[in-house]
Order: structure tokens, then C-alpha cells, then sequence
């Protein structure tokens, strides 16, 4: 039933306090835009009166270089986006698992408990381009049959590096599940696994998911790393295309692509984020 069914009509001070907030929305806005374009204008002109800004322009910003590198370096961020893929997958299963075994509470279980905490505490404490070097160029050197390929290597090492914080992610999401919620699980018959499966889990990943992306957006910033070891991505293509010109713009070509690449992640990480905070406000309002 409407409001006009039930003959509900808004009172002069409710109508004056709504047409209040709206005068105060566009006013924020047209201030906001205001003082963006001034800080814009203001850093223009100072950057391109800079007495060496020619010089910059022409290394940095050439435009008929960035048109000749753009396709090359397109063709290596398509193997980002890929050790993108792989990577992410590996670290979500892998973290989610050291995660599992750190919330073991059996005392049998304690020798897993305590190989997945150093684990995290060896790999999140180990700078990842160590842990590259160690992989991409440590491995092949015991020329072992059946070596991966460094791209392979490479990845191996994104994702356990990874995966240790997402470990530790996922766990703070399965601690805070009330223990009540695993006490009734059991109560109503529910095995361990099963009450992981169909009630901690569940809850403990709706409540991570924010951090989750956010440790996601950092990984897709990190694959470009791969470049050290070798395998012709796009940070390895500017690389070559800068070598090949002596101009730096293809650098500034494979930054944009990787920004481009990141931003649909960044914006479900906000909306994930902005609804996250919006039910946590309602749960607490009720």
C-alpha cells in the first residue's frame, strides 16, 4: 500500500530538511569539482613550466613511439593477464588451505599447525624478488630433469608468496565466526568438514572479501615482476622497445595498460567494500 493510499503526507519541516540536503549535495559537488580543477590546472602548469619539461616530454611522452611499441606490448600483457589468472587461483586454494590447518584444534594436529604458521611466517617475511631470484634462477640451476620453465617458475613463486597472506586473511575470517555457530552445527549433526563446508566458510569468506580483492589488486601490480626473470611480458617488452629507441614512453604505455587492467578489479573491490560496511552498520543498528 502507498503512502497515498494511507493518506500520509510530509510535513513542511521534513519537505525543508530534504530540500536542504539536496541545495547541500550540489553545492559539496560543485565545490569539489571546483577545487579538483584548480589542483589540476595548478599542477599543469606547473609541471610544463618546468624548465627541463621539453626534455621530459620528448623521452617520456612521444607519442609515435608509444603508437610503435603499443601492439608489441599488448601482445606481452596478454601473458600477464594469464599468470594473472593462474597465480590468483593458486594463491585463493593454497591460502585457503594453510589457513584450514592453522585452525586445526586437535592436538594431533599440531605438526600441521606448526608447518602452515612457519610457512607464513617464512614467506611473508621473505621479500618476493628473493623468492623469485631463488625459483627462476636457483632451480634451473640444479638442472634437475623435468625443471618447469622460468614462466612456470615464476608463477610458482607469486603464488606461494601469496598465498601466505592470504592465509592469513582467510584466517582472521574463520576465527571470527562465533564458536556458537560451530557448537550448533555439531549439535545438529554436522561433521567438521561439513560444518567448515556449510557454515564457517560461507560466513568467514562474506566477511574477508574486501581484503581479499585488495591483496588481488596487489597481485595484479606484481606479475609485471616476472619480467626479471626472463619471459617477454609487457614490463619486458618496454624494456626492449626503450632499448631499441632510447626513448622511456613505452614504460609509461606498459603503466597505463596495467592501470587499465587493474581498474575493473579496483571498482568491485570498492562496491565489495561499500556493501561490506553498509550491512555491518545494519547488523549493528539492529
Amino acid at each position: 500500500m502507498s503512502d497515498a493510499d494511507d493518506g500520509y503526507r510530509p510535513s513542511p519541516l521534513q519537505l525543508a530538511r530534504v530540500a536542504h540536503r539536496r541545495r547541500q549535495t550540489v553545492v559539496s559537488v560543485v565545490v569539489a569539482s571546483a577545487s579538483t580543477a584548480v589542483v589540476g590546472v595548478l599542477a599543469v602548469v606547473a609541471v610544463t613550466g618546468a624548465p627541463g619539461w621539453d626534455r621530459v616530454k620528448q623521452s617520456f611522452l612521444d607519442p609515435a613511439v608509444a603508437r610503435e611499441s603499443l601492439p608489441l606490448i599488448l601482445d606481452g600483457l596478454w601473458l600477464n593477464v594469464r599468470l594473472l589468472a593462474f597465480c590468483a587461483v593458486g594463491a585463493l586454494l593454497l591460502g585457503l588451505l594453510i589457513a584450514v590447518l592453522r585452525t586445526l584444534r586437535p592436538a594431533v594436529f599440531f605438526p600441521l599447525r606448526a608447518l602452515a604458521a612457519s610457512y607464513t611466517y617464512l614467506f611473508r617475511g621473505t621479500p618476493l624478488l628473493i623468492v623469485l631470484y631463488l625459483l627462476t634462477f636457483g632451480v634451473p640451476g640444479l638442472r634437475l630433469q623435468g625443471t618447469p620453465s622460468l614462466l612456470v617458475l615464476g608463477g610458482i613463486a607469486l603464488t606461494i608468496v601469496y598465498a601466505a597472506y592470504l592465509a592469513e586473511v582467510f584466517r582472521a575470517g574463520i576465527e571470527s565466526v562465533h564458536p556458537s555457530q560451530r557448537a550448533a552445527a555439531r549439535s545438529l549433526g554436522l561433521t567438521y568438514r561439513q560444518t567448515m563446508r556449510h557454515v564457517v566458510l560461507p560466513q568467514a569468506l562474506r566477511r574477508v572479501a574486501p581484503p581479499l580483492l585488495n591483496d588481488l589488486v596487489a597481485l595484479q601490480k606484481d606479475v609485471g615482476l616476472i619480467s626479471l626473470a626472463g619471459p617477454i611480458d609487457a614490463i619486458r617488452m618496454a624494456q626492449i622497445q626503450t632499448a631499441q629507441t632510447y626513448n622511456y614512453t613505452p614504460y609509461l604505455v606498459a603503466g597505463a595498460l596495467f592501470v587499465l587492467m587493474a581498474i575493473p578489479l579496483i571498482a568491485v573491490t570498492d562496491a565489495v567494500t561499500l556493501r561490506a560496511a553498509r550491512r555491518q552498520s545494519a547488523e549493528a543498528a539492529a
